[in-house]
């Protein structure tokens, strides 16, 4: 080998050896910056860290968010975050209350012992610690308030507190659990911004101002303030008012919930809405989801009501009806004959819910029995040479464009005109009950909702107000469109259509004596990878009440219900249309202003026979509550006279009393008292007693009396 071939090999294991090395090393950093507890690689970032002066946010007090009612959906409970100087105080102070703080912490955290907190607070000071954590646990504010009476953490005006600090961490949290959870919406974790909903719709006004300031980092990542002057104040948030009611909420949401698990059904959605004013009062939405056993559940994990656009099927027809009646093309009274089969139209095979055609029918009829070939029918006769005449009419009745509800996440819907790609011959056809269409359930409630405003579009509403403290910001008002969607007498004839759905057509089930429904079902196949699925139904119901005089508008959704005992019993007549009039009917009971006044009655005297009587206090208590104007102005037992009265009743305690118009509980009270065994017949007031009043008691004493109700 010569001196050449020698060199370069021993270069070459020189340049082996130094890159052994380096990988080694590069190997070895990596181990104890990342994997290495034992050397506490974590140790040294932390240690850089602790000598950092930076610049560090405290979060404002989010905004609270209040139902129509003033109770709370939305709050953020304060938890702190406890820490001391303990360089802070002067010596004299700190020897004479350090072991009271030991105490006090070890009593509230009850996970060590006074002398181990005492000898964590002499250690740091002896170390000239600026800042210890005295525990990890956050305190609750009830806790914080005990800690401002503490040494250390007590302050006056005189004399700041000697270096205990609570810096507070806020934490959302709502008092009716998921109820509208997907309306109210959640926050991101991390960045305490609203994700969703009305946290998300209104995050600038709820978020408030977060207080930025200069904090020492100190060791194992405590951030302690350098100053806590007016920048690191923050400002809370705003606070809204929603239009929600919690009773008409759980209201929907249990009459949803129960018919989606009756039919396994995917999802659903139910929206009460206001008619005057367009504020929404409950807005449910539940998807079935698997839960962690395996089994169904549902839960609020999207808002179907605002963005789940869909095919709208015959609900749709109440807007092909309208715009008919708009241009007078037809009489309600005129007939069609539909025949007995399906038709097709431009290679459209279109057929009514029976698979075939359903006979002759007046065009109400039509509406009332959800036609689609005499719609079909009644549309080809006017507008399938207007195509663009009947489209003005969708945009003039709010079909065509988002409410605007103050909001975020509502789709914009998606209807056809020919000026559209994918319009074809039979794009019209399909239209006109309620297909080649993407609509959402809010969107066609406030649809409805005009025509039971007779014709004023209201735009829906959820947030009423939003206020700083007592101070009100802004007010949302009523907004009525300022041109009606159609005539007075189109909206007249609409709301009669709606009306005889319900008495002689396919929502005649939901009919009732008590109150008038008027709404209309709709029943629309989905569509999967471009397919329309026979037995996969979108059923809705759209409607209002009372129909003489409406207050409430209502949409109920239930989407592919799956456990029907035949195709019928899958249509929106026996799924959607029932869970609207079990919401309904708990509204009407519990809104006391939709019921007439019941008017007083002229007392009537009393016949002799028909005897009441009773204790003073617990009468006044009675007439207070009710508002009676009759009340008795004497004290103790009391009967009524015939004439309606008042008037005292002796009950000496050495006669036999007189319990006749008496409770069984009062009766019982008197004659057990003066050792009478009683037995009762009967149910109701006393009637009779087998012993005479006023007999002396010495005389009956331990003996049976029989009390005859009735």
């Amino acid at each position: 080998m010569n001196i050449k071939q020698d060199i370069i090999q021993r270069a070459n294991h020189v340049f082996y050896i130094v890159i052994f090395l380096a990988v080694g090393v590069v190997i070895r950093l990596v181990s104890v910056q990342y994997f290495k507890k034992d050397l506490k690689g974590k140790f040294w970032r932390e240690r850089v860290a602790a000598t950092l002066i930076q610049r560090d946010t405290v979060r404002a007090m989010r905004g609270n968010i209040y139902a129509n009612d003033g109770s709370l959906l939305a709050t953020s409970l304060p938890t702190y975050v406890v820490g001391l100087d303990p360089t802070m105080a002067k010596p004299e102070y700190f020897t004479k209350k350090v072991d009271s703080l030991g105490l006090l912490l070890s009593r509230i955290y009850r996970d060590r012992s006074a002398r181990d907190y005492t000898d964590l607070v002499r250690d740091a000071r002896a170390h000239k610690r600026r800042y210890v954590l005295l525990n990890r646990r956050r305190v609750t504010f009830q806790e914080r308030q005990q800690m401002l009476k503490w040494p250390f953490f007590r302050s006056s005006n005189k004399v700041v507190a000697r270096g205990g600090v609570l810096r507070p961490y806020y934490e959302r949290y709502h008092p009716y659990d998921q109820m509208a959870e997907r309306t109210i919406g959640n926050l991101n974790a991390k960045t305490g911004r609203g994700l969703i909903g009305l946290e998300a719709s209104f995050q600038p006004a709820l978020a408030g101002r977060n207080a930025v300031g200069l904090v020492e980092v100190l060791s194992g990542g405590i951030r302690k303030p350098v100053d806590d002057g007016p920048e690191m104040r923050p400002e809370p948030g705003m606070d809204l008012y929603t239009t929600i009611d919690v009773n008409y909420q759980d209201m929907a949401e249990s009459a949803l919930r129960s018919t989606l698990e009756k039919y396994s059904a995917s999802k659903g959605c139910v929206i009460v809405m206001e008619v005057a004013t367009g504020e929404i009062r409950a807005m449910a939405n539940l998807t079935k989801v698997k839960g962690s056993d395996g089994g169904d559940r549902y839960v609020e994990n999207f808002n179907h009501a605002l963005a789940g656009r869909t095919d709208p099927g015959s609900t749709f027809k109440l807007a092909t009806m309208m715009a008919l009646m708009e241009e007078k093309a037809i009489s309600l009274n005129q007939t069609v004959e539909t025949g007995q089969h399906a038709v097709r139209y431009n290679g459209l095979k279109i057929v009514d819910s029976n698979g075939g055609g359903s006979g002759t029918l007046t065009a109400r009829q039509v509406f009332e029995k959800s036609s689609n070939i005499g719609t079909h029918l009644l549309m080809r006769s006017y507008f399938y040479k207007r195509p663009d005449l009947y489209c003005r009419y969708l945009r003039k009745f709010h079909l065509t464009l988002p409410t605007g509800i103050h909001m975020k996440g509502e789709a914009m819907p998606v209807v056809r005109n020919p000026d559209m790609k994918g319009w074809s011959k039979v794009s019209l056809t399909s239209m006109c009950y309620g297909y080649e269409m993407q609509i959402t359930p809010l969107q066609m409630l406030a649809f409805y909702n005009a025509v039971a405003n007779g014709g004023r579009w209201v735009r829906p509403v959820i947030v009423k107000q939003i206020k700083l403290a007592d101070e009100l910001i802004e007010d949302n008002k009523p907004y009525i469109a300022p041109d009606p969607i159609c005539s007075k007498e189109t909206a007249r004839k609409a709301q009669d259509l709606l009306r005889g759905v319900v008495e002689h057509g396919t929502a005649k089930h939901i009919n009732n004596p008590f109150y008038a429904i008027a709404g209309k079902t709709g029943t629309a196949q989905k569509v999967i990878d471009g397919q329309y699925q026979v037995g996969r139904y979108y059923t809705s119901f759209i409607g209002y009440f009372p129909a003489n005089n409406p207050k409430y508008s209502m949409i109920a959704v239930v989407d592919n219900p799956q456990q029907g005992e035949n195709k019928g019993s899958l249509y929106a007549g026996a799924v959607s249309a029932p869970v609207f009039k079990a919401v309904a009917d708990r509204i009407v009971a519990y809104d006391y202003q939709m019921h007439a006044p019941i008017r007083a009655k002229a007392s009537q005297p009393r016949s002799s026979t028909d005897l009441v009587a009773g204790y003073a206090d617990d009468l006044h208590t009675i007439s207070s509550a009710l508002n009676l104007p009759n009340e008795p102005s004497t004290e103790g037992w009391v009967e009524t006279t015939p004439t309606g009265r008042w008037k005292g009743r002796p009950t000496r305690a050495d006669r036999v009393p007189d319990v006749r118009g008496l409770p069984l509980r009062d009766a019982l009270f008197l004659l057990e008292n003066r050792g009478f065994r009683v037995l009762v017949e009967g149910r109701g007031k006393v009637k009779e007693q087998s012993i005479t009043p006023g007999q002396e008691t010495d005389k009956t004493t331990g003996k049976l009396i029989t009390l005859t109700l009735g």
